[in-house]
This record gives C-alpha cells, sequence and structure tokens, in this order.
C-alpha cells in the first residue's frame, strides 16, 4: 500500500540530517547498517514531497557544537527548513549563555536538546548548573526538547516541568513507550505525571520497537494514550526520518502516523500537524 500524500498543511516536527564527513556521530557506527550514511537536505526534501508534507524542523543529532553548525548551514540554503534544534552545554551555564548568544543570532535557531539518553549521569536533568541553564532557556523562550526519556529520564521530567514551570518542555517520542514490552505501565504512569504539567507537550514520533509491529492497530494503545493525556492540542507529528529507515521509512511512518491522525475532527488534525510545531517552536515568522 502506497502512502498518501497529505491534503493538509504538515510540519514535520522531529527530522534530522547528519554528513559523516562533517561529524563524528560517536553513537552510530557500521554495526546500525543503513543508518551509518550520510543523509542530506535533498534526500529529506525528496521524502518529505512524496508525502505532501511542506516543512520540517531539525532536531540535533550529536551534543557537539559542529553538529548544530551544520543543522543552521543547511537551514540557511533550504527554505522548506522551518527551524532548527541545536545544542548546547547545558551543565556549564556560562558556555550555554554564550552559545545561547551565538546560536540565536540566526533566525532558524528554534530549540535545545540533549541526548540524555546517551550521557551517563542518571541525574542529569536535576543537576543544578542544568537546571540554570534551562531557566536562561526559559527567559529567552525557547523549548527544550528530551530524546528517548524512558526509562533513565522520564520521571526527571516530570520534576523539571514542576520546578522551571516557564519552560516548555516537548517530550520526544511519546518518552519511547516500551511497546510491548513489561516496563509499558511505568512508562504509563510517568508519562501520566508529565502531561499533568502544563508546560509539557509531546511527540507522536519514533514509536518504531524493534520485534513490535508498527500498523495503526499496533499503535492505537499509545495513540489513544497520547490524546488522552496531552489532548490534540499538545501533541506534534513527527517523522524521525532518517532514524526510520531500517524498518518502512519516511513513507510506512508517515502512511500509519496519518491514519490515525486522519481520524480526529479537522481542528484536531490541524494542531497535531502544524498548529502546535508552530506555537512551540515559534516558526510564524519563518
Amino acid at each position: 500500500m502506497t502512502a498518501q500524500p497529505a491534503t493538509e498543511r504538515v510540519v514535520d516536527a522531529h527530522l534530522h540530517l547528519w554528513d559523516l564527513a562533517v561529524s563524528e556521530y560517536a553513537w552510530l557506527g557500521p554495526r546500525h547498517g543503513a543508518l551509518h550514511a550520510t543523509f542530506t537536505a535533498e534526500a529529506a526534501r525528496a521524502e518529505l514531497d512524496a508525502a505532501g508534507v511542506s516543512s520540517a524542523v531539525l532536531v540535533q543529532a550529536e551534543d557537539t557544537e559542529r553538529d548544530t553548525e551544520f543543522l543552521l548551514g543547511q537551514a540557511e540554503r533550504h527554505p522548506w527548513i522551518a527551524g532548527v534544534v541545536g545544542w548546547v552545554a547545558l551543565d556549564d551555564p556560562a558556555r550555554a549563555e554564550r552559545q545561547l548568544d551565538r546560536w540565536q543570532r540566526h533566525p532558524a535557531f528554534r530549540g535545545v536538546r540533549h541526548l540524555v539518553h546517551d550521557d551517563p549521569r542518571d541525574d542529569f536533568l536535576a543537576l543544578p548548573p542544568v537546571r540554570e541553564s534551562l531557566a536562561l532557556l526559559a527567559a529567552r523562550g525557547l523549548p527544550f526538547d528530551v530524546p528517548d526519556a524512558w526509562p533513565r529520564h522520564l520521571g526527571a521530567t516530570a520534576e523539571l516541568a514542576a520546578a522551571l514551570p516557564e519552560l516548555t518542555i516537548v517530550v520526544d517520542h511519546l518518552g519511547k513507550p516500551p511497546r510491548g514490552g513489561a516496563g509499558y505501565p511505568g512508562w504509563l504512569d510517568t508519562l501520566r505525571a508529565v502531561a499533568e504539567r502544563p508546560n509539557t507537550v509531546a511527540k507522536v514520533s519514533g514509536l518504531q520497537v524493534p520485534g513490535q509491529p508498527f500498523t495503526a492497530a499496533a499503535l492505537r494503545p499509545v495513540w489513544e494514550t497520547a490524546l488522552e493525556l496531552f489532548g490534540p492540542g499538545r501533541l506534534m507529528y513527527g517523522g524521525d526520518w532518517p532514524m526510520t529507515v531500517p524498518a518502512d521509512g519516511y513513507a510506512g511512518t508517515w502512511r500509519v502516523l496519518s491514519g490515525l491522525i486522519g481520524e480526529l475532527p479537522r481542528a484536531d488534525r490541524a494542531r497535531l500537524l502544524s498548529g502546535t510545531a508552530t506555537e512551540v517552536y515559534g516558526l510564524g515568522d519563518r
């Protein structure tokens, strides 16, 4: 079955680019098969065009200035890139402030993310220097993305949201629900605690789990949980390409998620497909 192009405006809130000649990507290696390659803006644009997706937010794939510089450079050359979520050294507030001053000179810079799931510090989000840096983000109106939060960092995300209510926190991939795993009830209870904080939003993205089917029926429990906890007004669609390449790729991901989103009333679809991302990342002036 071929994925149908979108008939409504869509902003993909979570897309990656990386170039093996530009950066090292310590998490990425030959063991990752098809992912261990360069993924260009031109290749991404072809995937988006096929799905009828108008624009996308690029999200960092490495905790380095080099990676953020690369993404901002791509945004300068490709108007379809609506924004960039980059990296700053959150555990060094003075350095983080200098980096923010630098990045915010670029109109595409729209948020910050740190690869917490790869950081060895279980208490990273509670560290005083990190909290100080995140307060800087809040003061500048920049959201903070938290990737792959379950199981180590989802509870800490709820605590962070309570401690810094002025900071908008974006839970990437719904916190990575362990579909089909024993940890599912724990994920559900912890995500509920996150969603109770009004300064949190979440991305319906990155929901592939090895060994689990990726179909509308298989995703429906997670999907209905997301709608119950956050409501359409605090959810956004993300394709998570090229992380989906080893599975069904962009087209397969879009087919499943757009089918679920398509069941919603028109106003709710608009929030999920573009409205939430536009609001959270301030894309209206891009």
